[in-house]
């Protein structure tokens, strides 16, 4: 198997498995809860389930009467970018443990946005949320598994996209210094 097809294997295997837990995981808890009842805990009061519908986007951002299509939109358009950045660094070599994360990441971020686009598409009431964390009274907004791959995707790409720039400066030193040696 070349490395082309284990690209596509791991990218299309993470957006994947993202996408199926994400729907999933939304039509259980749609079918387990019901809108506005007490959050039920898992963790204490640390992890709490509590059904949410986010007509918006990212913090209940709102753009009016035509968000649903508008971020449905904007969605599409970061799939198209996500893959189109999954197609050029298929085609690039560098380190394998950091193309690793690279497709890891790009699966979870594609799988994360496809996962509340597909909610978009499917519901006018917006896209489940459901993972309620905090303490107390003091709660971090409502998200969900799609949510949660988006973010981890996004630090995950800034670490690697960190490391080689910090990679790259190094190299571009060493070689202005071996030029520096031999003059």
């Amino acid at each position: 198997m070349n490395a082309s097809d284990r690209s596509g294997r791991v990218f299309w295997t993470t957006a994947a498995a993202v996408i199926a837990l994400d729907v999933v995981s939304k039509i259980l808890i749609v079918r387990w809860l019901e809108p506005y009842q007490p959050p039920r805990r898992v963790i204490g009061s640390v992890v709490r389930l509590a059904l949410a519908y986010n007509p918006g986007a990212a913090f209940s951002m709102s753009l009016g009467r035509y968000q649903r299509w508008l971020f449905g939109a904007f969605a599409a358009i970061a799939l198209i970018i996500v893959w189109r950045l999954y197609r050029s660094w298929r085609q690039q070599r560098s380190t394998p443990g950091r193309d690793l994360a690279r497709l890891l990441s790009l699966g979870l971020i594609w799988g994360g946005a496809a996962g509340n686009l597909i909610d978009r598409i499917r519901s006018t009431r917006g896209v489940v949320d459901f993972i309620d964390i905090g303490v107390g009274d003091v709660r971090f907004w409502t998200f969900n598994v799609a949510d949660s791959a988006v973010t981890i995707g996004a630090v995950m790409l800034a670490y690697v996209l960190w490391r080689d720039d910090r990679d790259t400066a190094r190299a571009a030193a060493a070689a202005t210094e071996t030029q520096s040696a031999t003059k």
